[in-house]
């Protein structure tokens, strides 16, 4: 007799407990992906200290079938799945459905952690806006499109959530007449950013600028170095923020690291630090993090000028803040998106959006030597460094 112990599902391992309540376990290949985008959303998890410790589910499975009275039987169930039986095998989230049972699907990179559980808690959201579970698919370098495709159509499949750059690039391959709907992705094909809605990693300009006000409400003017190549848009939202907002936004384009470097040098010869502040967007050729970051830490800290941005990881070196993406809120307007499709046939936008679903990261001590005393601001904050 087979018996299979009841376990909770947590946002660490989303898949596990689906395959529990099932009667199977599934093994899924190694993919290729670009982790590099997801950093954002994964980088943050680090350092949540109130955060309880995520269980290993290959631990957990190694020791159920360790158990005389647990039988664990890995079985290929649907699509581009590869069967393994060694016992480091990895977990896939999804078990056959009947048709009709997933209008929605979400599709994603099937690598490892930490980029595994920020996937799993974004399925939550979706799942928690939707009030159902959702068909999600793992996906590698060498998926089988052509079966997957007849899945989504045995499962009458309407529309697909795609996140990461692998996720994109699979959806872009699927029938016209399902809707994508992309998120955890910094650039995207021109073509295929008119196509569908996505919803970028960069925080959104108007969030960035108010935070920024509401710790410094002195400031007037706001600096930024962007490549036009990579951030137009993000920058054609940012005018429009700033102006909202009463703040002038000064901009240098620069489509090398030369230019660059000499952009934030005349920045840095102007700026009065009571009434400016400088902006670092997701920006590989202006914001480079081995020559640029450096030297403006360094400068901005010498003249005391508040510098924000909108890379997490900015945080702990010194930038004064930063937001990032809360993961199981992004899933809620995956759904939300997802669901007006089904409803209508159409998206309300399509192209590059930025992200509104985030949290917020200080340094006090950066906080503290500018002058800038958040006070009791920094019971509102999501993460502080240096690490309490």
């Amino acid at each position: 007799m087979l018996a299979l112990p009841a376990l909770k599902s947590n946002r660490a391992s989303v898949g596990l407990a689906a395959c529990l309540l099932g009667l199977a376990l599934l093994a899924v290949s190694a993919a290729g992906a670009h982790p590099m985008e997801l950093d954002a959303m994964s980088v943050a998890e680090h350092y949540r200290a109130a955060e309880p410790m995520r269980e290993d589910p290959v631990a957990l499975i190694r020791d159920m079938a360790s158990s005389p009275d647990v039988a664990v039987f890995p079985i290929q169930v649907v699509g581009p799945i590869v069967v393994s039986e060694a016992p480091g095998m990895n977990l896939s989230n999804k078990l056959a459905l009947g048709p009709g049972d997933a209008s929605i699907a979400v599709i994603y990179p099937d690598i490892g952690e930490p980029y595994r559980s920020v996937f799993a808690q974004i399925i939550e959201g979706i799942e928690s806006k939707a009030k159902a579970p959702v068909a999600n698919y793992p996906v590698g370098a060498n998926v089988d499109v052509g079966e997957l495709k007849n899945t989504l159509r045995r499962q009458d499949t309407r529309v697909v959530i795609a996140l990461g750059r692998q996720g994109l690039k699979i959806a872009s391959m699927l029938d016209r007449n399902i809707g994508v709907v992309v998120a955890g992705v910094l650039s995207a094909p021109e073509n295929e950013a008119r196509d569908f809605p996505i919803i970028n990693l960069t925080p959104d300009p108007a969030l960035l600028f108010s935070r920024m006000k509401g710790l410094m409400p002195g400031t007037r003017r706001i600096f930024a170095v962007y490549d036009p190549r990579h951030n137009g848009w993000l920058m054609r939202l940012a005018k429009e923020a700033a102006r909202s907002q009463g703040i002038e936004l000064v901009l240098y384009e620069a489509q090398d690291l030369r230019n660059a470097m000499r952009a934030y040098q005349e920045i840095l010869a102007t700026v009065d630090s009571r009434q400016d502040a400088l902006w670092l967007p997701q920006d590989s050729t202006t914001v480079e993090e081995s020559t640029v970051l450096p030297m403006v830490l360094q400068e901005s800290w010498n003249r005391n000028l508040a510098v924000f941005s909108s890379n997490f990881s900015h945080v702990k070196r010194g930038v004064l803040f930063s937001l990032y993406p809360n993961n199981v809120d992004l899933g809620r307007r995956l759904a939300g998106s997802a669901q007006g499709f089904l409803n209508t046939g159409d998206f309300a936008v399509r192209g590059m959006l930025p992200l509104r679903e985030v949290l917020m990261a200080v340094n006090l001590r950066t906080a503290k030597h500018i002058g800038c005393n958040p006070g009791r601001q920094s019971q509102g904050f999501d993460l502080v460094f240096p690490e309490q």
